[in-house]
């Protein structure tokens, strides 16, 4: 199968925002910071990138203020979005709790039948089957054996899941509201800074009421810290909004799958997560599982990832 150079450029663009997101949970490991503080800074520093870059185009347009007032939702949805995934990264590890992030999917369809009466055909439930086997797999069949930590590490990587595919409806919407006002094209990099900024307040406010300490310890935590606000965060966003238009539905579905790939295998490459080939199925179930039930019915492309 050949690809115009247009095809290719966004196959690649698509292959690398894959690859650079699947890094973010090994940098929320690395920085060294609480969890919700990681977050905080996160937010913080790529919501002011997206400004200073609309701001430095000529980008950054008037909007009203039912459009700020619904970028709240999904800043919301990511803020707590990313308060159960830091812990969740913490607790099994940068693999499992991506992979279990990934299962935004089938909280997505879901939401469709309770808010859009769309049926779920046989694909979706043969992908729920598949997830769970995947997921049975990976964690063994001594769930009651298994430290409690680790269970509620699982619980809030699927709380992750959940809160992502709320974060996905609600952007979409506040996306649409601020198309409405422009009368022109969505200005989406705008909305997706205002919500980033709110989540960072959001993040604050829940540190500030954990007692956790917002200084960044040294000069590495700062850096790798920005490195996951501007290429996990911001340029992997970039690179994947672009291709996504080039691009059918099922590949881009298959594409995204990259990322719980690269962030299990950094798991077991750079913190020796010991892996029988067991879990090693359970991964390729689970990832067949999600890609199964991300094609359900599927006609306009899938919101940009996290």
């Amino acid at each position: 199968m050949t690809h115009a150079p247009s095809d290719r450029t966004a196959l690649l663009s698509m292959l690398a925002g894959a690859a650079l997101i699947g890094t973010n949970a090994m940098m929320v490991r690395a920085a060294q910071t609480p969890p919700t503080i990681s977050a905080f800074w996160r937010m913080l520093f790529a919501g002011l990138m997206l400004v200073l870059l609309l701001r430095a185009t000529g980008r950054w347009q008037k909007l009203p203020r039912h459009v700020w007032l619904w970028a709240l939702l999904p800043a919301t949805a990511f803020a707590c979005d990313l308060w159960l995934w830091h812990r969740s990264i913490l607790l099994i590890g940068p693999g499992l709790a991506t992979l279990l992030g990934n299962a935004q999917v089938f909280f997505m369809a879901l939401a469709g039948v309770l808010l859009y009466r769309e049926r779920l055909g046989p694909r979706f439930v043969g992908g729920i089957v598949l997830a769970f086997v995947g997921l049975w797999l990976l964690l063994g069949s001594g769930w009651s054996t298994l430290p409690p930590q680790y269970r509620w590490g699982v619980w809030l990587g699927l709380g992750t899941g959940v809160c992502y595919a709320i974060y996905n409806i609600t952007l979409r919407r506040a996306q649409q509201h601020a198309r409405e006002a422009t009368q022109g094209p969505a200005p989406v990099e705008q909305v997706l800074a205002i919500a980033s900024l709110v989540s960072a307040v959001l993040l604050g406010l829940m540190g500030w009421a954990e007692g956790a300490a917002f200084a960044i310890p040294s000069w590495q935590s700062l850096g790798i810290l920005l490195t996951l606000a501007l290429i996990g965060h911001c340029l992997s966003w970039v690179l994947i909004s672009r291709a996504m238009p080039h691009l059918s539905v099922a590949l881009i579905g298959l594409l995204l799958l990259l990322q719980p790939i690269v962030a299990f295998l950094l798991d077991v490459w750079l913190l020796h997560r010991a892996t029988t080939p067991r879990e090693w199925a359970g991964l390729a179930v689970s990832l067949a599982g999600i890609f199964l039930a991300g094609l359900k019915g599927r006609s306009r492309l899938p919101e940009q990832p996290a």
